[in-house]
């Protein structure tokens, strides 16, 4: 949960989105395997082995601190199965929604967002957000390109509800500023939430080769900054010079005895921890998120429990370089395409861009 700012008015000029093919030198299309990915180029940030990368200068006292005030949210590293990924294929109906006041502008995009049958919220058993959560909705398009993410998704009856929906084109490496600096997406921290989601299948096999989704006490998230790839704060955030921002990715040290944890699958999780870090991407108290079973092949009950990783404690990790920070103002300015009416709109000097 969060509070943020407003952001002004859109400012930008319209594109037909049919006469407009937007590409980046050096990533290749990719395709999506039914609720696992790749969602994005291998060059995206998700996928980068930092298991060399250097610290950053405030590691050792933002570890410190973290542990001084008791660490990950509840004191242990629990994790949390709740969020779904859906897939849409050439039958899945594209949906209109009622923007709420968890809609930002021009941070998120008003446009149909496809709604598999059959499909569900995050904690939900089906589109209906009974139980006042964060109520993710996560949907690849394959066909289309684009992954939509919305917070706080709610279907009521025929009535379709939407907090933040954020579109991203799954053929994009973005570049630092992601979808624009100052700008939020389905997570605080204006990070894709997908392509940080370890799923059932990938950890049954052994091989996670992805950086992983964490979360914080907004209390333990530093107040009024952020540092790349994090385009994003919130005015929750309340924790001093030496809380980890939001974009602050932790690694877990190299010489942690891997052996000691109680099963493969912590292992291999660990692993990932170790090669990928984790990227601080929300405001909450169960600090890991994997993707839910649902749909997966391999289901947790046989591989993983929510405190398989309870021994794991924050002095375990160190920061890695993580660049400027940089101030948090709520005043997004997108550069990336803005996707509303079936029309894109942005600041496409940032990007290479072909006109028939």
């Amino acid at each position: 949960m969060r509070a943020r700012r407003r952001s002004g008015p859109r400012r930008l000029a319209l594109l037909a989105w049919s006469t407009l093919v937007v590409w980046v030198s050096g990533s290749p299309a990719i395709a999506v395997t039914p609720g696992h990915g790749p969602y994005f180029p291998p060059d995206a940030p998700w996928y980068q082995d930092i298991s060399t990368a250097p610290l950053d200068g405030q590691s050792g006292a933002v570890i410190s601190w973290l542990s001084s005030v008791g660490g990950w949210g509840g004191g242990v590293m629990q994790i949390d199965f709740s969020i779904e990924v859906l897939e849409a294929d050439a039958a899945t109906p594209f949906r209109t929604f009622t923007p709420t006041g968890d809609f930002f502008d021009p941070d998120c995009d008003d446009v149909p967002m496809p709604l598999p049958d059959g499909g569900a919220l995050e904690g939900e058993s089906a589109y209906r957000c009974t139980h006042n959560g964060d109520c993710h909705l996560l949907v690849a398009d394959p066909a289309g390109g684009n992954l939509y993410e919305m917070w706080r998704a709610n279907l009521v009856n025929t009535t379709f509800f939407g907090g933040c929906l954020a579109v991203w084109r799954m053929d994009l490496t973005y570049p630092d500023v992601g979808r624009g600096e100052n700008c939020t997406s389905a997570d605080a921290a204006g990070f894709p939430i997908a392509p940080l989601l370890a799923n059932a299948d990938e950890v049954a096999a052994g091989q996670v080769s992805h950086a992983l989704r964490f979360i914080l006490p907004n209390s333990r998230i530093r107040n009024g900054v952020y540092v790349h790839p994090a385009t994003h704060s919130t005015d929750s955030t309340s924790g001093g010079p030496n809380a980890p921002p939001y974009g602050a990715r932790l690694r877990l040290r190299a010489d942690y005895p891997l052996a000691s944890l109680p099963n493969s699958a912590a292992r291999t999780l660990a692993r990932a921890m170790q090669r990928y870090g984790i990227l601080l991407s929300d405001g909450g108290t169960i600090a890991l998120t994997v993707q839910s079973d649902r749909f997966t092949t391999a289901k947790w009950s046989s591989l993983l429990g929510p405190l398989d990783l309870d021994a794991l404690q924050v002095t375990d990790f160190e920061m890695v370089a993580g660049g400027s920070r940089i101030p948090y103002t709520g005043d997004c300015a997108r550069v990336d395409p803005v996707f509303v009416d079936g029309f894109e709109v942005g600041d496409l000097s940032k990007w290479g861009a072909t006109f028939p």
